[in-house]
């Protein structure tokens, strides 16, 4: 079976590699230990994947070893994490087009070589767990979320925000010489005297609206549509998704809040991850319990210990950056 085809390791198999990353990584293990760890390693090409995965979060966090502090080292030590994984990225972007699948799930957040390299040298950007807001030179307010970079166009005739990665919330002041576009790889925003949300994934763009309206026009195409206030919709380079009424989510953020409003576990995680450094993980027995709630981005330590005390699950944490909600 070629690295190609392997699928990506299930919670549980990862569970196990944490469990065996922790038990080995003192150097303390007895020799049957060792050879106990070997028989698992070898008995599948899964288990191969996920201690892969567990060695590469490892090495990214490997000067904590040794600290009394390991969790506030963590934190403090995450920004030169992320450049380490970012460089990872690179690397596993040439994999990629060289055929290599099996990477793909070994990603990291943000996007692979493009956005990476551009959001090195972006004008604006924040790393994972940081908000900032701007003030910009026609009197605009941005927000820029969690591990966003967004480079900034603002001419006589014009004025233009290119998100790279991430997130923002834009409130534009009003110019009616120049015209305000937001874009990003699927496609350009005009904003018509409002505030509104963007954010871009891999695959397409949301835009939320909550003042005035936004225009719409995809990249490879040329489709549009206005988004009018309180509506959402979704693109890429060449549809628009039909709209929908706008998530509170996505305007609470900025102030440092999650909402979860009759949403999967998954989803809370999804979101979570965004704001942490190393691995969030969630079991498929618990995976669909329906979560409630306001919760503070900027501390998921303590939204870890809310999830607990409300639903069926707990959580376990066998290194420092290696978490995961298991059934109780």
């Amino acid at each position: 079976m070629t690295q190609a085809a392997v699928a990506a390791p299930s919670h549980a198999v990862l569970a196990q590699a944490a469990e065996w990353y922790a038990c080995l990584r003192d150097g303390q293990a007895s020799p049957r230990e060792r050879a106990a760890w070997q028989e698992w390693l070898h008995a599948a090409e899964e288990h191969q994947a996920a201690w892969r995965y567990v060695e590469d979060i490892g090495r990214g966090f490997a000067p904590l070893r040794g600290m009394p502090e390991a969790r506030l080292a963590a934190d403090t030590l995450g920004t030169a994490a992320e450049r380490l994984h970012g460089r990872r990225r690179v690397l596993a972007s040439v994999a990629l087009l060289a055929g290599s699948g099996a990477l793909g799930w070994l990603g990291w957040r943000e996007a692979l070589l493009p956005a990476v390299v551009m959001a090195w040298a972006a004008d604006q950007h924040t790393g994972t767990g940081e908000q900032r807001k701007v003030t910009l030179a026609d009197g605009s307010r941005l927000w820029l979320n969690t591990a966003t970079a967004i480079n900034l166009d603002f001419t006589p005739q014009a004025r233009r925000i290119a998100l790279v990665a991430g997130e923002i919330f834009i409130e534009t002041a009003h110019d009616t010489a120049r015209p305000f576009h937001v874009e990003t790889s699927h496609g350009r925003m005009q904003a018509l005297g409002t505030r509104f949300n963007v954010r871009l994934g891999d695959a397409d763009t949301h835009l939320a609206v909550y003042q005035g309206a936004v225009a719409i026009r995809t990249m490879d195409n040329g489709a549009t549509r206005v988004v009018s206030a309180n509506q959402q919709a979704r693109f890429d380079g060449r549809h628009i998704a039909a709209t929908e009424p706008a998530a509170m989510a996505h305007e609470a953020w900025r102030q440092g809040i999650l909402v979860a409003d009759n949403i999967p576990l998954r989803e809370v995680v999804q979101e979570l991850r965004r704001y942490r450094h190393g691995h969030l993980g969630v079991a498929d027995d618990v995976a669909d319990l329906t979560v409630y709630g306001n919760f503070p981005l900027h501390d998921t330590d303590h939204v870890l210990r809310m999830l607990a005390s409300v639903l069926p699950v707990r959580i376990e944490q066998p290194l420092p950056w290696w978490t995961t909600i298991g059934p109780r």
